[in-house]
């Protein structure tokens, strides 16, 4: 068997056709006709009024975090388990990240964030793991109570709904993410939500080195460029085109490992669904157990050798020397984050795998022990 990648997109529908239209008019940049498409037609998949394109995820959380007014001494509650962008956005801010730990579902637990609350904490930064989103009655409940903000972080379920509500729709600000490995990708790229036409002002403003719009090379402050290019952006429109066919690939995808994997003894494998959500399998992701005798740093390098790709799970941010260097979280363990960390990785399930990539990946497995 050739080399499996854990990820591998799609990209076989109109892509190409509107990158050619970007290069036979010259609109490349970030003026391009596309990114306001992009903009428009994403917001309205996703029940929002505005949506403001930028280069990437990380971007558009910085920006969120910053027109969500969150300033220095701040402090904001978020998932210890969880990319770095998240925390980063919080310090680059000034604020303070307050962690809470994970539950079965990979997610942050609504339960630990009310231990969490202080006088100082301005906002919940919400990130949905993995597949499932977080359970977010309770969580906007917790908000509405202590008159929080919402900062929701939806890279890694785009299309995915929670009650029959899109993902991305919850936040005072939502992000998402275009990376390759994304349900849809513009390359490098990133996404604002928001029905606050305020804070969708700024988030252009931010995004776009704070030029003042009566005279453009004064500047009130500084901004940042986080522009996206109408290239990026032609891709994006033709992938959205095609986000409900790649929703029902991907649960395909982990509908297959669940069924190969079911009665391995070996691993914890992902929750199918819960009361409020179906899992839409933005990765397809493996936790050892206990019984198994090495970590998941080793599994992979099996894996490996077998010519399957995969990822480690996401390591904390308690345990991010970055943060302890900066004397963020002393002292501090959240046992299920630190879990599922060692214990965790994901395995092939990009759009473009094939029914026998999956068996193979799923045989080697059922081998590794």
């Amino acid at each position: 068997m050739d080399f499996i990648p854990v990820n591998e997109p799609l990209l076989d529908g109109n892509e190409k056709k509107y990158l050619m239209h970007c290069i036979d008019t010259g609109w490349i940049s970030s003026e391009g006709p596309f990114v306001k498409e992009l903009e428009e037609k994403f917001a309205k998949r996703t029940g929002r009024k505005y949506g403001i394109a930028v280069c990437n995820g990380t971007a558009a959380l910085e920006a969120a975090v910053i027109a969500s007014g969150i300033e220095k001494g701040d402090e904001v509650i978020l998932p210890t388990f969880t990319i770095i962008s998240c925390a980063s956005a919080v310090v680059r801010a000034g604020a303070i990240p307050v962690l809470v730990d994970c539950d079965s579902t990979w997610n942050m637990s609504a339960e630990l964030i009310r231990e969490k609350i202080t006088a100082k904490t301005k906002a919940i930064l919400v990130v949905h793991i993995y597949g499932l989103p977080v359970d977010m009655d309770p969580v906007l409940e917790i908000a509405k109570e202590f008159n929080l903000k919402i900062i929701e972080d939806a890279a890694e379920l785009i299309g995915q709904t929670y009650r029959g509500r899109q993902c991305g729709s919850f936040g005072e600000v939502s992000t998402f993410s275009f990376y390759p490995n994304k349900h849809i990708t513009t390359g490098e790229g990133g996404m604002i939500l928001t029905d606050d036409e305020e804070i969708a002002e700024r988030c252009r403003s931010l995004r776009n080195l704070c030029f003042k719009p009566e005279k453009r090379f004064v500047h009130d402050e500084l901004g940042f460029n986080f522009r996206m290019t109408n290239l990026q952006a032609a891709v994006g429109v033709a992938q959205l085109e095609r986000l409900d066919e790649f929703i029902i690939k991907k649960r395909k995808i982990g509908s297959a490992y669940n069924e190969l994997l079911k009665d391995n003894p070996n691993f914890i494998i992902p929750i199918e669904q819960t009361d409020y959500s179906k899992n839409i399998y933005w990765v397809y992701g493996l936790v050892l157990k206990n019984s198994v005798p090495f970590d998941a740093e080793v599994a992979m390098k099996i894996l490996a050798e077998k010519n399957i790709g995969t990822r480690p799970f996401f390591y904390p941010m308690h345990l991010q020397p970055v943060f302890k260097k900066a004397g963020f979280f002393k002292n501090e363990s959240y046992p299920e984050a630190e879990k599922i960390s060692t214990n965790g990785f994901y395995i092939p399930s990009g759009l473009a795998l094939t029914d026998n990539q999956i068996e193979y990946t799923a045989k080697v497995l059922q081998q590794l022990v």
